[in-house]
This record gives C-alpha cells, sequence and structure tokens, in this order.
C-alpha cells in the first residue's frame, strides 16, 4: 500500500506541483511587467499562503504517517490470518481475529479521518488567501485607477491575471495535500530500505572450492544474540573431513545456533571456527556458504519447473546432471509420472508433489552444487516412515566423502554417526559415537532410553 501511494505521487501528483508551479511563477513574471505595485500584493500574499500550507502540511503528514502505520498492522493480520487460515479455524479463534480487526479497523477509521479532516484544510486556506488578495487587487487597483495612475487595460489585465493565478494555487493545495500521503508513504519504504544490510567485507583469504577439504573446527566459541546474555560459553570440537556429526539436544539446546554460526548467518563474540584451518572470518560469507549444502526442515520450492528447482543448487547445470542428481535423490520415479516430467510447472502454494517429494527435490538441488559439508536440519521429521526411509537412505548416499552436520529428529536415525554432540543451554554436554555415550549413562543415554523427540 505504501509503495502504491509513493508510485501515484511520483507518477501524477509530482507533475502536477511543477507543472502549477511553473505556471504560477509564469504568471506572476506577467504582472510584474504589467504593473509592480499591483503584483506586490500577490508576492506579499504568496509567502503568507506558503506559510500557512507548511503548518498545515506537518500536521497533515503526522497524521498521514498514523494511518498509514495503522493500515500496515491491519495488512499485516489479514495477510498472517489468511495464510494461516486452517490453523485459526482449527483452534477456534476466527472470532478473536474478526474482533482484532475490527478494532484495528475502528483505530484506522479514526485515524484516516483525522488525516483527511486535517488535510481538508488546505484548499479553503489557499483559496481564502486567492480571495482576499483579489479584493485587495480589486480595491487598490480601483483606487489607482481613480486616480489616473493605472489604465483601465492595465486594470483588465490584472483582473484577469488575478483569477488564473487562483486555478494554480487551488491546484497546488490539493496536489500539496496528495503529496503528504506519498511523503508519509515514503518514510516507510525507506525506513525499511535504510536497515543494514551485510558488510560488503574483503576476505583476507580466498577459498578455492577443490582444494576444501571439510575439516571444520570450533575453538572455545562465545556467543550471545545480546551483548548481556551469553548462549554458548568455550564450545569446542572439531569435525575432520568426511565425518558425520550428529546435534541433538532437547529445544532451545542451541543446535541451529551453532549451524548458524558455521554459516556466519551471525559472528561470535569470542574464539574462532575453522574451515581446513582458515578462520572463517577471514573467508567472504559468499564464498564460504559456497562450502555449504543445506536441506532444511522446511522445503523451498520456488515458481518453476522441476529442472529449474534442482538446477538451482548449480546454476548453468545442464539436463544430464539435474537427471543425474534426481536419480541419486530417489526423484526419478515420481518426476517420471508427472505429466511433462522435468518440464513440469510447480509452485510452492499449488503443487502436486506431497511433503516427501519436496524434500526429495531439495535433497536433488544438494546433490547437484556438490558441496564439501553438508547440513541437514531435521528433514525427515515431516514425512511418513516409509517416505522417511527413502529420504534417509537418499541422505546416507549424499554424505559420502563429504563432511556432514545432522540436526537429529529421531535419535534412531543418527545412530552410525561418527560423533554424536549432546547440547543443553547453549553448552556441548557430551561428544562420542552412539555406543560411548550410552555407556556414559548420561544426557545422551536417558533421551535414547525414553524416546524423546531431539527436537
Amino acid at each position: 500500500m505504501c509503495s502504491m501511494n509513493l508510485s501515484n505521487g511520483i507518477e501524477s501528483t509530482l507533475p502536477s506541483l511543477l507543472g502549477q508551479g511553473i505556471l504560477m511563477i509564469a504568471i506572476s513574471v506577467m504582472m510584474l511587467f504589467t504593473n509592480v505595485w499591483l503584483a506586490l500584493i500577490y508576492i506579499i500574499a504568496m509567502p503568507v499562503t506558503l506559510i500557512g500550507l507548511r503548518v498545515i502540511a506537518v500536521r497533515t503528514k503526522r497524521e498521514f504517517a498514523k494511518a498509514n502505520r495503522q493500515l500496515g498492522k491491519m495488512n499485516s493480520l489479514v495477510s498472517d490470518t489468511y495464510s494461516n487460515h486452517t490453523v485459526v479455524k482449527a483452534y477456534g479463534r476466527v472470532d478473536e481475529k474478526e474482533a482484532e480487526f475490527d478494532s484495528l479497523n475502528r483505530e484506522f477509521e479514526s485515524l484516516f479521518v483525522r488525516s483527511r479532516f486535517t488535510s481538508g484544510f488546505m484548499r479553503p486556506f489557499s483559496d481564502m488567501m486567492a480571495k482576499i488578495s483579489y479584493i485587495l487587487l480589486c480595491l487598490t487597483g480601483g483606487m489607482m485607477l481613480i486616480s489616473g495612475t493605472l489604465t483601465l487595460g492595465q486594470f483588465t489585465a490584472f483582473l484577469f491575471y488575478g483569477n488564473m493565478i487562483g486555478v494554480p494555487i487551488s491546484e497546488l493545495s490539493v496536489a500539496f495535500n496528495n503529496f503528504q500521503d506519498s511523503l508519509s508513504s515514503a518514510a516507510r519504504v525507506y525506513e525499511f530500505l535504510d536497515e543494514d544490510e551485510e558488510p560488503q567485507e574483503q576476505p583476507k583469504t580466498r577459498l578455492i572450492p577443490e582444494k576444501v577439504r571439510g575439516e571444520v573446527s570450533f575453538e572455545n566459541v562465545r556467543f550471545g544474540y545480546t551483548p548481556e546474555k551469553t548462549l554458548m560459553e568455550n564450545v569446542s570440537f572439531t569435525a575432520k573431513p568426511g565425518y558425520t556429526m550428529a546435534i541433538v539436544g532437547p529445544s532451545g539446546a542451541g543446535k541451529t545456533t551453532l549451524i548458524n554460526l558455521l554459516m556466519r548467518f551471525y559472528d561470535i563474540q569470542g574464539g574462532s571456527i575453522r574451515l581446513d584451518g582458515v578462520d572463517i572470518r577471514e573467508l567472504s560469507k559468499h564464498e564460504l556458504r559456497g562450502a555449504f549444502g543445506m536441506v532444511l526442515q522446511e522445503t523451498w520450492i520456488f515458481d518453476g519447473t522441476i529442472a529449474e528447482n534442482i538446477a538451482f543448487g548449480k546454476p548453468g547445470a545442464s539436463r544430464e546432471e539435474v537427471v543425474r542428481a534426481a536419480k541419486l535423490a530417489y526423484c526419478d520415479g515420481f518426476i517420471d509420472r508427472l505429466p511433462k516430467g522435468y518440464d513440469t510447472y510447480i509452485s510452492a502454494e499449488n503443487s502436486a508433489l506431497s511433503a516427501g517429494e519436496k524434500q526429495l527435490l531439495s535433497i536433488a538441488r544438494a546433490i547437484i552444487a556438490d558441496p564439501k559439508v553438508l547440513i541437514l536440519d531435521e528433514a525427515t521429521s515431516q514425512v511418513d516412515t516409509k517416505t522417511e526411509e527413502v529420504i534417509t537412505r537418499a541422505m546416507q548416499e549424499m554424505m559420502v566423502n563429504r563432511t556432514s552436520f545432522i540436526i537429529a529428529h529421531r535419535l534412531y536415525t543418527i545412530r552410525n554417526a561418527d560423533r554424536i554432540i549432546f547440547m543443553k543451554d547453549g553448552d556441548i554436554k557430551e561428544v562420542g559415537s552412539h555406543e560411548e555415550l550410552l555407556k556414559k549413562h548420561g544426557y545422551y543415554a536417558a533421551m535414547y532410553a525414553s524416546g524423546i523427540s531431539a527436537e
């Protein structure tokens, strides 16, 4: 909505402001050439008019900004409720959401009326000043005409100019009024655009993908989302090239945070994270992330063909590479059953694929990228047992000769991992193989025995 208001302001309101402004200046110049003393009436009246419009505009802009913020809240509520309408209905929250919308709508109505009421003073004020100037022009011009200092032709011309200049002043007030709405919308747009982006870094070390071995080490890593609260303290472990590292623990233990630090979605406050012995802060984020492949719990499908979705992992990939990746991920079976095979069009909102089939596509996308380090974030948590077996088989083949990090949802799926890291409250409590941790009778053994999923 804000972008639409801004677009309208640029396309229609701004040209009107410029056009009427130029016309007003042209008429003023003609007045000066006709008679300087009568022109002074409008020259003095114009600043007074502009000052008055400025005072009204400041208040109007403030009211428009409040109304636009309220409209943003309404749009957000409508979007969230519509996209999650099944959950809203399932929990019987329809009436509550309707009441919340009604409350926001009433407040928006109040702010909208107030903003329009304030902006409504602009045209009457400019018209009043134009009429006052015109009356003064008639009185002064009439006296000058009687005294003989002004000819009838000049007086008639000034009356004509006085009528003409009232039109651009009125139109300017309307355009200026509409422009305030555009300015308040622009403020919201630029508030978003001015958010800090990831800084462009100058890497100290270049990463050569062909030479990446995949050794990952955390050395006394310290991290907190806020400086006041530390989540991790002195976290250390090493994943040798080709190792499978499983990360387990209760919700909120810091499993996903560990992966986010590895990918440099956040930077650590202390210690170091190294890839093949190189501190990842010495690498550019683009090159670092290019060495990783990810298969997440939430599958991501974009509008395009099956082949395009798989080839997203490797821009410019040939059809042969796409087919090979699909076969390795066990996608070829269901792809061949689709109407157009690899050229079947799919989208996130409207797709004939099941959750498991989408996950297999995500695995094929990771396979074609051929990463040296693989991250699997609860990739089988939303599928049935049979589909999980297929996905697990595809992942096991994909993990061959790759360093892999698995955030485990079901503990029995990571029994063959080279190392299992048990995390709790941001700290690593235990590290070892499945058999070693069971013999310790510690955190991992208790969770495995009780059958609690490591979400």
